[in-house]
Parts: structure tokens; C-alpha cells; sequence
């Protein structure tokens, strides 16, 4: 539904019945509307206008008699057309800012998330950058026993990776020997000046590539320069994205307890929440997206989470986000300081694990 098809006193009466829901947490009647809210309409009035909502499908009344609260689509309404989102404070964000700071990347982000759920009570999950999308940065090969080699592979953010390879011997030689300490130092510094700038994914791309080259063959050292890079880039599984998550136990309702059938949906919701190719293919959408993206209950098209909202934003470049960010609570919850915390978290990680410039 679009903002003009309400009336700016049905805006109000809508406001004000979803601000109280999601503070209490009760159905919100047309007397409390009008004692705390500055309507300017009778009790009587106020009910007639909220019948109007409820036809119109933004409000319910789950029980006669009793007031109403919101629906999806009255919750939807409010955080697009309604709601305004309170900037944090200085003191807030300088908080924030200490909280994160770590000496390594995921290290950012296991403070980031656990700093996410305390702050709002819910729980906060981080797709961590892809492996596979971090630029290199350089690589350095150490000498080891046995015909073997330590690989060094640093990436632009920061992260070290060490892999042990085999060091290949010549092209009609014997399948292993040892390189001097100089000829190694010219491999990686090939290496370095081939691959600078390039994603590990691209970096695999262009060794597969030069390998095919004819121009390499004759080149013994390049072509063992390759040899080695193939084995540190191409060799073993690509290690998927890590998912961090912090604050589940706010999500356990402890008046489910005598409720078998809202105690089932919750192990559910916490079963969700340790799937983590589930958690990646929500935020996956997240991602693509343009800003703070707010998924309500069905939204979120997992049957786990239909009870549930998702705030969530991407972090890093607009035209590369590195990943993403997401608070996962009820659909009771305070949006406007969710969003806000959210936000600025993502924008921190975002020049704190982003390339430099």
C-alpha cells in the first residue's frame, strides 16, 4: 500500500497504535491512542478510524472486545511511510568505534557481532567477506625439509594464510628438489607483480591462463613460478564464507514455556539460526540490495523465521560489499534503534576491513 491512499489523520492513528504495540507488546485501544498521543480526536472517532485500518487490512483485533495491533502489511506501512529513525549519539558511536577495535580481521567481526546483540537484545549474525573475493596482496614461499614449501599468501585486508606446498623440480628433472633462497625470490616477486590487484578468484583464472601459454615453456623459471602458484591457488577446497553469530539466547522467550506449539517454533528458529548456508542465502539478498533492508515474518521466505524480522545491511563498497549484517529478532521491535545501530556498524566494518585506499 502507497502513503497517499491513508489520510494524514489515519497516518497518525496508525502511528501511534503501532508505536504502542511495539513498545508493550499489548493490543493498543482508541483510549490509549488518544490519553498519550496528541490526535486531537474523540475515543469514539479514533475507533472508527482504526476499524477503517483494520479493513484495509494494517491492523487486526485478535480477540473481541480487545484492542488491536499491527499486521505485516501495518508493520510494512510504519518502517517505510512512518517511522523515523533517531541518528545515535556522539558518545554512542565513539562506544561503538572502541568496542570493534581488534587486531585482525575476524576478530572485528566477532566483536562486531557480539556488540550487535547487546546493544539490542536480539540476536546478530555476520557473513563474513568471501574468501574468494579478497584482492592479493602478496605472496612469499619459505624454504622447508623435504623438497617442500611454506606459502605466505597475504591479502589486501590483512589476512595471512600459510599453505605448505611442494617444490617442483625442473621440467625434465626429477618431480621435487630444492630452490636457492635467490631463485625464489625472483618466483614471488613474478608472482607479486602478475597477480597484484586481482580478487583469488581472478588470481586462479590468470595461473590456469598463463600456464597455457606457450610463451612460458621455454622460461624455466616463470614456469616453475607458475607450477608453485597453481598449487597454492588451485589446490584443496575454496573455503566458504564464515557466518558469526552472537545473541541467540535473546531469542528464547521464557512464556513459551507452557506453549507447545510456540516452544516448537522456537527450536525451529534456533535450528535456522546454525544453518549457516540458510543464513548466507538470506543475506545473499541482501547484499544486491540498495541500503537497510527490512524482512517481515513471510518476507524472509524461510518457515523458521516467519515469526521473526530481519534488519539487515551490506558493509564495504557500494559497487563491492565484502558482506553483510543482519539483527534477527521479533517482529516487536524497536526498528528505529535497531536501524540506527546497524547502520553504523556496517559502515565501521566497512572502512575498517575494506581495501585502503
Amino acid at each position: 500500500m502507497s502513503a497517499p491512499e491513508l489520510s494524514r489523520r489515519a497516518r497518525k492513528i496508525l502511528q501511534a497504535v503501532v508505536s504502542e504495540y511495539l513498545h508493550s507488546g499489548d493490543p493498543v485501544g482508541s483510549r490509549t491512542v488518544t490519553r498519550r498521543h496528541d490526535i486531537g480526536l474523540s475515543p469514539a472517532t479514533v475507533r472508527n478510524v482504526m476499524s477503517d485500518l483494520e479493513e484495509m487490512g494494517l491492523l487486526e483485533q485478535r480477540h473481541t472486545s480487545a484492542g488491536r495491533v499491527p499486521t505485516e502489511s501495518g508493520l510494512r506501512f510504519f518502517i517505510q511511510s512512518l517511522l523515523k529513525v533517531r541518528g545515535l549519539t556522539p558518545r554512542e558511536k565513539d562506544d561503538i568505534r572502541a568496542r570493534l577495535v581488534a587486531p585482525s580481521p575476524d576478530e572485528v567481526l566477532q566483536h562486531a557481532s557480539r556488540l550487535l546483540s547487546e546493544i539490542t537484545q536480539h540476536a546478530a549474525v555476520i557473513v563474513a567477506p568471501d574468501p574468494a573475493k579478497a584482492r592479493f596482496g602478496h605472496i612469499e614461499f619459505v624454504p622447508l625439509r623435504d623438497g617442500r614449501l611454506l606459502a605466505v599468501l597475504v591479502t589486501v585486508d590483512g589476512r595471512i594464510e600459510n599453505r605448505v606446498i611442494l617444490a617442483p623440480g625442473p621440467p625434465h628433472g626429477p618431480p621435487h628438489g630444492s630452490i636457492d633462497d635467490a631463485r625464489l625470490e625472483r618466483m614471488h616477486n613474478y608472482l607479486n607483480d602478475l597477480l597484484s590487484g586481482l580478487t583469488l578468484d581472478e588470481v586462479r583464472a590468470r595461473v590456469q591462463r598463463e600456464l597455457g601459454d606457450d610463451k612460458h615453456r621455454y622460461d624455466e623459471l616463470v614456469a616453475t613460478a607458475l607450477r608453485l602458484g597453481e598449487q597454492v591457488f588451485t589446490g584443496g577446497e575454496v573455503r566458504a564464507a564464515d557466518v558469526v553469530i552472537s545473541g541467540q539466547a535473546n531469542l528464547v522467550d521464557l512464556e513459551t514455556a507452557g506453549d507447545r506449539g510456540r516452544l516448537d517454533r522456537m527450536r525451529e528458529l534456533l535450528r535456522a539460526l546454525e544453518d549457516r548456508a540458510l543464513l548466507v542465502q538470506l543475506l545473499e539478498r541482501t547484499k544486491t540490495a540498495d541500503g537497510i533492508q527490512v524482512f517481515l515474518g513471510a518476507e524472509t521466505a524461510h518457515a523458521a523465521l516467519a515469526e521473526s524480522s530481519v534488519v539487515a545491511i551490506p558493509y564495504g563498497a557500494d559497487e563491492r560489499p565484502l558482506g553483510a549484517i543482519a539483527v534477527i529478532g521479533p517482529m516487536r521491535m524497536n526498528y528505529g534503534r535497531v536501524m540506527s545501530v546497524v547502520d553504523f556498524t556496517a559502515d565501521l566494518l566497512g572502512h575498517m576491513l575494506g581495501e585502503p585506499e
